[in-house]
């Protein structure tokens, strides 16, 4: 198999680098090379410049404001994008619900809410996990009760990123009780503003807000707010969570982390010398761009044989991507943590926002080492996808 890319591609990748380049706002590309967070404000500003250029939702058919892109270009906008580094299009909405509404939904739900998730006018978050139901997440307990036209939503779930932002959910919920667990699920989208739901934040150990619990006391949702089938939703998630496993690998993000830590260790001294000058610091980076450049070639392996599963079907091998691309984003941060050693700096809210501008870079790294310990967790945790490895990719 012939993993280089041809003369088109090749073209390809200088136009879209040179597309980052020239419209990624300063202050934004600044922000997320010191390890900040975005504002919502600043996601739906560059949203919008995607949205403008025709690239929001890329790898969506085109009949939805997609691009026809192959594979590949998809890949390499992808890469591209977080080597900039520049923002991934809120992942919720574009690489979750949205393909979930046009490969599953009814034609009003995709001209009602596709259009929406492309331009960021509605701002989505995932309610999947719940208390005791993460990794085994079809013993959830969340119910919805049909009434007439409407479900009655009832439960709780937790570790549902940036809900403080958003206008919709989609849920897993439980509507048949007495099924086995994963075919008694359906797949449902909630208006945030609806009545009985309450957002509480959860404050991670880097000090910041990034997750929240989700309650619902005796919320009503239309019917036609259904997704595919009723009891099918588990067919569905799993299908989203292929998506989403993928898209963790991150290999353009790790590229750029690589490349920030061999100039800061260029630049760092310790007994005397730069920090890239230590022999063991220098194995320990080798080892990890090994590691990338093999995840990179598997992930370009996944993009080859894509649509090669049936519609709707995940690639097992992105359980491969999700376990390596997890590991060595950790790995990536681990690093920029030996550079600074005892230099490591507490989290500081006050220049979150960008408004310190002289707050010390050394101040985010300690706060994201600390972050990407979950990276091996959500998205289904590594354990997990080397369940799913050792069955459907060994045959064990």
């Amino acid at each position: 198999m012939d993993l280089s890319l041809t003369k088109e591609e090749q073209a390809f990748r200088d136009e879209v680098r040179a597309f980052f380049r020239d419209n990624v706002p300063p202050a934004i590309k600044k922000k997320l090379q010191e390890n900040r967070h975005t504002t919502k404000q600043d996601m739906v500003d560059w949203t919008r410049i995607l949205h403008k250029k025709g690239w929001a939702v890329a790898h969506w058919p085109k009949e939805w404001g997609g691009t026809g892109w192959t594979p590949v270009q998809q890949y390499i906008f992808n890469e591209e994008l977080q080597a900039t580094p520049a923002p991934a299009p809120l992942p919720f909405g574009v690489n979750m619900v949205g393909p979930v509404i046009y490969t599953f939904g009814s034609e009003a739900q995709k001209k009602h809410y596709l259009p929406r998730i492309a331009d960021l006018t509605d701002w989505w978050c995932q309610g999947f996990s719940e208390p005791g139901s993460g990794s085994d997440l079809a013993s959830l307990k969340t119910k919805a009760e049909r009434k007439g036209d409407k479900y009655i939503v009832n439960g709780q779930k937790t570790w549902t990123t940036l809900a403080q932002h958003a206008d919709w959910i989609f849920c897993l919920v439980r509507t048949d009780p007495a099924a086995k667990k994963q075919q008694g699920i359906s797949f449902l989208l909630i208006d945030m503003k609806s009545k009985g739901i309450t957002v509480r934040p959860i404050i991670t150990i880097e000090g910041g807000h990034e997750v929240n619990e989700v309650f619902f006391d005796d919320v009503e949702v239309p019917v036609e707010n259904l997704v595919g089938e009723e009891n099918k939703g588990w067919d569905y998630a799993k299908f989203l969570l292929g998506n989403e496993r993928t898209n963790i690998a991150r290999v353009g993000a790790s590229k750029e982390r690589i490349r920030r830590i061999k100039e800061l260790a260029a630049s760092v001294q310790s007994g005397g010398k730069p920090v890239l000058e230590d022999q063991k610091f220098r194995e320990k980076l080798a080892a990890v761009e090994i590691e990338l450049k093999a995840l990179e070639l598997t992930q370009m392996r996944v993009v080859a044989n894509e649509g090669k599963h049936g519609k709707g079907k995940p690639d097992p091998a992105s359980s491969i991507l999700k376990i390596k691309g997890s590991e060595i984003q950790q790995s990536t941060t681990e690093l920029l943590m030996d550079v600074i050693g005892p230099f490591a700096a507490p989290y500081d809210v006050h220049g979150d926002d960008g408004s310190n501008e002289t707050m010390d870079w050394t101040a985010q790294i300690a706060p994201t080492y600390f972050n990407y310990r979950k990276v091996s967790i959500y998205g289904g945790s590594n354990e997990i996808q080397r369940n799913i490895i050792t069955k459907a990719v060994l045959g064990l």
